[in-house]
């Protein structure tokens, strides 16, 4: 293990201009105060611990989770609720704005009967229905 040494001058003009030494270990960081020129020796700061360093990065990566991740996750399982909840004869509004009621529903596709005089017909995915219309009016 190799020593380091501080090298610094104690006291500037007045106290003669003398050159001190100390050896510093490792690990340990050195402080030295410039505006008080009584100071005779360098203020030793003890190293910050790893987990102190290493919380920004923490705090950043929480974040992201949060904002990137859960978000769109629970949005996600709002919609497959939404979309499992529909029954026969419920009126939805597709992602592609298509107004239309259930006549049939299989794992998937959902069968939408879009206009009544001619008995349109349309089938379309489950990720393609945007909202349930008849549950939000009555």
């Amino acid at each position: 293990m190799t020593d380091n040494w501080l090298l610094a001058q104690a006291g500037g003009e007045e106290s003669g201009g003398g050159i001190t030494s100390e050896p510093v270990s490792e690990g340990e960081a050195v402080t030295t105060v410039a505006s008080d020129p009584n100071a005779a020796a360098p203020r030793r700061v003890p190293p910050r611990s790893p987990f102190t360093q290493m919380l920004p990065f923490i705090i950043i990566l929480v974040a992201m989770y949060l904002l990137i991740f859960r978000g769109p996750r629970k949005k996600q399982q709002k919609h497959q609720k939404m979309v499992s909840s529909l029954a026969k004869n419920d009126k939805v509004r597709t992602i592609g704005g298509i107004i239309g009621t259930v006549v049939d529903i299989k794992d998937d596709e959902i069968t939408l009967k879009v206009d009544e005089s001619t008995n349109t017909k349309i089938k379309v995915a489950p990720s393609a229905i945007g909202k349930n219309v008849s549950k939000e009016q009555g």
